[in-house]
């Protein structure tokens, strides 16, 4: 076994091990586990099947062009683009007259200053402020259009389901389950790679980032396609029926610029992205002052710091809208000569005290370095103090440091 795969198997035990009660842990054989549409299609393309958030999913790809190492690289190379299947994210669609009131009382975006096919990055937080789940969430228009992490998404349905209980407004949720499939396309090549399969009139060059809309793909109808992505390239997330799934992700390949692309890369490009894992970077007992996403509370003029409404927004904000200091903060971690991995314990420079611990960690293949992310005493956040990280018993030296490690590509309109 090669040390890339080696290296993408840990990380995901480490998502395993990280998983809360909430969480519908991973099956002991692959007889228990969901297989996605696109389950024979990864195996006819070298798919090395892992278990993944209750799911059979591929790690990496065996072939010319597989392989951690290579399905990274591939997706940032220009004119290329790598495709992802998600599609054990949860996809929910929320109705009711009084829809965006209660996802504002779950949730610390501003989801009622969203236009209409609008998104944003949004937290889900618990009693005590801490985060649930990271979330997309688009007004769609006549509903509101949410994708969540696989791996939580029935304990989030299970906290939903207990807040509208409470709220009693006019308020449904319709959990798409199985009948809708995710792809995600990214990467310098995307735009072109599925504007293939759009609509002639569809004009990709005017879709902003963080924007979705219904569309056909392919002639096929009951299509979403959002430009967003977990790799800090250019990118789109793609919603279709099952039953289309093989046929989208197979004309997709026609094209040679795309190549398939496993866990394992997914995993190493968000890191170099600085864009955090649930279960490893986040969890229910980290808030968002601590993960360094307090941006994720927008509004016009700070509206949801000051109105607040939301689960446990006592403990992130004070009653004037102010943040609460906290005791450590998220950062980045470089110089280390081998790669640290989550949990290995982060020292001050002289390496008597110890002042916290890393999350994710990696050997980056664009910097050809190690990189990782972390927590440290608040004192120690600012980037380029000097720490010492433990990895194998030993110390070494390292620096906090500024994310993302590679520097984001996100689309922008032209003017």
């Amino acid at each position: 076994m090669s040390s890339t795969t080696t290296l993408a198997r840990t990380a995901l035990q480490r998502v395993t091990r990280h998983q809360t009660n909430a969480v519908r842990t991973f099956a002991a054989s692959s007889e228990n586990l969901v297989k996605t549409a696109l389950n024979d299609l990864h195996k006819e393309l070298g798919g090395d099947m892992v278990p993944f958030a209750g799911y059979e999913l591929p790690v990496l790809y065996k072939g010319e062009n597989g392989g951690v190492m290579k399905e990274h690289l591939w997706c940032r190379e220009q004119g290329k683009a790598a495709l992802f299947d998600v599609s054990h994210m949860g996809q929910i669609r929320w109705h009711g007259a009084d829809r965006v009131k209660f996802l504002e009382s779950v949730v610390v975006g501003d989801i009622a200053g969203l236009a209409p096919g609008q998104g944003c990055l949004s937290l889900v937080t618990n009693e005590k402020g801490g985060i649930i789940d990271d979330t997309v969430i688009t007004n769609a228009g006549d509903f509101v259009y949410m994708v969540v992490n696989g791996a939580t998404k029935f304990g989030d349905m299970e906290h939903f389901q207990q807040q509208m209980t409470a709220f009693g407004g006019d308020v449904t949720m319709e959990y798409l389950e199985d009948s809708k499939q995710l792809l995600a396309v990214q990467g310098p090549g995307a735009a072109a790679a599925v504007a293939k399969l759009l609509p002639s009139d569809f004009n990709l060059e005017k879709m902003a980032f963080m924007t979705g809309t219904a569309t056909t793909l392919d002639g096929i109808e009951e299509c979403r396609i959002t430009r967003c992505g977990y790799t800090g390239e250019d990118g789109f997330e793609i919603a279709m029926p099952a039953e289309s799934a093989v046929s989208i992700a197979s004309k997709l390949l026609e094209d040679p610029t795309v190549n398939p692309t496993g866990l394992g890369a997914r995993d190493s490009l968000r890191l170099e992205a600085g864009l955090c894992l649930y279960g490893n970077d986040l969890d229910a007992t980290t808030n968002p002052v601590e993960g360094n996403l307090t941006w994720t509370m927008g509004g016009k003029d700070g509206r949801r710091r000051k109105e607040q409404g939301f689960v446990g927004a006592e403990h992130i904000l004070t009653p004037e809208g102010k943040l609460r200091k906290v005791s450590r903060k998220r950062v980045g971690i470089m110089g280390m000569k081998a790669p640290a991995r989550g949990h290995a314990e982060l020292y001050d420079e002289t390496g008597e005290t110890q002042i916290g611990e890393i999350t994710s960690g990696t050997f980056s293949p664009c910097l050809k370095k190690p990189i990782a992310m972390g927590y440290v005493d608040a004192a120690y956040q600012k980037a380029g103090t000097n720490v010492q990280v433990k990895i194998r018993n030993k110390l070494q030296p390292a620096a906090v440091t500024k994310m993302p490690f590679v520097e984001a590509r996100y689309y922008r309109v032209p003017e």
